[in-house]
């Protein structure tokens, strides 16, 4: 067998697997969008949700998820970026940046369900936050770090060091280069780890059930005030997500329509997740454009 024989047959072998994958991945999500999107309405995206009754919605938990999403990414992307940053552009390659991304790696492996006890032992019962937005949060900024400063560190490391040297060369500090060339440049490595970020944490379920919890407070959307107990901003009360609810109408639920309404929420999951990645990524294209000059 000659060597382009074997290409063949490997190009080939590496084409059926990528499809199979492909298949698979089309195939559960349009069965989950299939069965649900004939059940999605104003009246369900606006509506409290049911607990006896039939045709409840899932309004607070859409907010809710969003808010946590919102919330988590402004308290764990700034850690994140400057770990990625001081990771490829300032650490040396010693035991201790080894010892810190062999720690990474440990943490990115942990079952969300250990992340969720973990939560609850330190913000819902140590520091007294009670089950909460911000005991939610703080879990999936434990969950979310690891893998976005990975990502981001990856980022960085493949802009080609060339842009580095014409930086530097122009007379710019190391700072000014990272800032003002580097970070520009792997922009497009940033927003992809973010995505993939937020779409974990829009899907989390676990880690919340033992810090965000599994309720809902009273929300009045008109109130603006983050002190009030019964604002939508109050990241003190307790909050049901998305896929909080996923979980309890399948496991603990009692609604007469208990199986529309998991099919429908879902769906709303996925698509919710779909409209954020490319919103996300148009964003980014548009910045990058911006901040580098390019074209396409």
């Amino acid at each position: 067998m000659n060597a382009k024989t074997r290409n063949k047959i490997a190009t080939t072998g590496i084409y059926t697997l990528v499809s199979i994958v492909v298949i698979i991945l089309f195939g559960i999500l349009g069965n989950i969008l299939v069965s649900g999107v004939p059940h999605l309405s104003w009246h369900f995206l606006s509506s409290e949700a049911s607990s006896y009754q039939a045709g409840g919605g899932v309004r607070d938990q859409l907010f809710n998820s969003l808010y946590l999403l919102v919330l988590t990414l402004i308290i764990s992307l700034p850690i994140a970026l400057g770990a990625g940053i001081y990771l490829a552009e300032y650490a040396k390659d010693n035991w201790f940046t080894s010892l810190i991304r062999t720690t990474i790696e440990i943490l990115s492996s942990l079952p969300s369900i250990v992340v969720g006890l973990f939560g609850y032992l330190l913000f819902v019962v140590q520091f007294g936050f009670g089950f909460s937005i911000i005991s939610g949060a703080l879990a999936l900024t434990f969950f979310n770090l690891p893998t976005l400063t990975s990502n981001i560190e990856q980022a960085i490391e493949g802009v080609p060091e060339a842009q580095r040297d014409a930086g530097l060369a122009l007379g710019l500090s190391n700072w000014k280069t990272i800032r003002g060339i580097v970070l520009p440049a792997a922009l497009p490595g940033i927003l992809t780890g973010i995505i993939l970020s937020a779409g974990r944490i829009f899907g989390e379920a676990a880690a919340l059930i033992y810090t965000a919890g599994q309720s809902g407070s009273t929300i009045d959307y008109s109130n603006w005030n983050p002190l009030s107990p019964t604002s939508f901003l109050n990241v003190m009360r307790p909050a049901e997500t998305l896929a909080v609810h996923i979980w309890k109408v399948n496991t603990e639920g009692i609604i007469p329509d208990a199986t529309i309404v998991s099919a429908a929420t879902s769906a709303l999951l996925i698509i919710v997740v779909i409209l954020f990645n490319l919103g996300a990524r148009a964003l980014g294209n548009h910045l990058y454009r911006k901040l580098t000059a390019a074209k396409s």
